[in-house]
């Protein structure tokens, strides 16, 4: 009988145990969670005063911040430095043709509702607030020279982000976005040829701590 009453209580101790162990699983799978992130942009315009120009490969790098809600859904917040514009190309006499990238680099903020559909795999979309940090046009692109400042564009851009994510159980994951603005990116919007915004597609890498 003694025998008995010791088996039992170790028993219910070990229940015990193994349940607050799971609850502090649950407790740190809800817990937010921080992260880097950093990648590839082929970035491009879109408008009635554009047509079809070529895209600028550029990066993105950045941290983030994952807040969940629930088992399967979460917010997370970005601050990326997004390389984004457009190529152009024009024939000069002599020269022949000239390759010219118009760089708009942005201060992306994502906010993102992600829905996992299973265990590390999820999609995301939402709002994007986008903070202009630097404009030029670069008449050599493979080169350091041939930088020249302008200021045709508005500091702030209002859009719309979506992808897919998928993530290691060590923390490690690639994600693919597209970007849209909804804005318009130009200041002069009665001029027909500088109504445009941007169109970003990214593939980026990352780890969450």
């Amino acid at each position: 009988m003694k025998l008995l009453k010791q088996i039992t209580a170790g028993t219910m101790m070990l229940v015990a145990i193994s349940a607050s162990a799971q609850e502090a699983d649950n407790t740190r799978s809800m817990s937010p969670s921080f992260g880097v992130k950093g990648g590839v942009n082929f970035a491009t315009v879109n408008g009635d005063g554009f047509d079809s120009p070529d895209s600028r490969t550029s990066f993105h790098v950045g941290a983030l911040a994952e807040f969940p809600l629930a088992e399967m859904f979460s917010v997370q917040v970005e601050a990326l430095y997004s390389g984004q514009g457009f190529e152009y190309n024009y024939n000069l006499p002599i020269v022949g043709s000239q390759t010219v990238e118009y760089q708009l680099d942005y201060i992306n903020v994502p906010v993102l509702a992600k829905v996992y559909l299973f265990k590390g795999f999820s999609l995301e979309a939402g709002p994007q607030f986008s903070f202009l940090v630097n404009e030029e046009i670069d008449s050599a692109p493979n080169d350091n020279e041939g930088d020249t400042n302008t200021d045709n564009a508005k500091d702030f851009e209002f859009g719309f982000a979506g992808g897919v994510t998928f993530q290691t159980d060590m923390g490690l994951f690639a994600t693919a976005r597209y970007n849209q603005g909804v804005t318009e990116i130009f200041e002069d919007r009665e001029n027909a040829d500088n109504k445009a915004s941007n169109s970003v597609f990214q593939i980026g890498i990352g780890f969450k701590f």
